[in-house]
């Protein structure tokens, strides 16, 4: 489903993608509902009617829409962002408006790079292929020295000094 392959007016790229992602997330959000009603009858339904959780429920649906909205900026969490709102059943008085605003920037921005992007890769590729592969080797290579560096740092974040440590360093 390559928005570049339609060869129809922009308009009706955006809302296309617009009911696409809305029939998606939704059909999210209610799959977790649906698993929510299940989990009720089974041994979760204690937890489920603890005060914790309870709060925790009223909480994500009092400050979830925004998470909601901006999780369509993300590749990956949107998913996971609409299952949770279905499973801790998130009033749809805040649920809807918040998937509005997240189909519509999402429709928004996979028209224009979707089309834009593929549009200019492909120019590059007929223009030089070899630029075209190594600006994608290039890329490829920043996202995988990111996601390294971004490990290494948290494990370094976690590790805690020990005795011997702190003795070698001070001397």
């Amino acid at each position: 489903m390559d928005p570049t392959q339609w060869h129809v007016p922009y308009p009706l790229v955006v809302a296309a993608l617009f009911v696409i992602v809305m029939l998606r997330a939704n059909g999210t959000y209610w799959l977790g509902r649906a698993a929510s009603a299940g989990a009720r009858h089974t041994r979760l339904a204690k937890l489920m009617d603890s005060p914790g959780y309870l709060r925790a429920t009223q909480r994500i649906d009092a400050y979830g829409p925004p998470v909601i909205s901006l999780s369509f900026l993300t590749i990956g969490f949107q998913t996971l962002a609409n299952l949770a709102a279905g499973a801790t059943r998130m009033s749809l008085r805040h649920y809807l408006p918040a998937v509005v605003i997240g189909s519509v920037m999402w429709a928004f921005l996979y028209a224009t790079l979707g089309t834009v992007g593929v549009d200019l890769l492909g120019d590059l590729y007929r223009q030089s292929p070899a630029l075209a592969i190594g600006l994608a080797v290039l890329v490829m290579a920043l996202i995988a020295a990111y996601v390294i560096w971004q490990v290494r740092r948290r494990t370094l974040a976690g590790r805690v000094p020990l005795a011997e440590d702190t003795a070698l360093a001070e001397d």
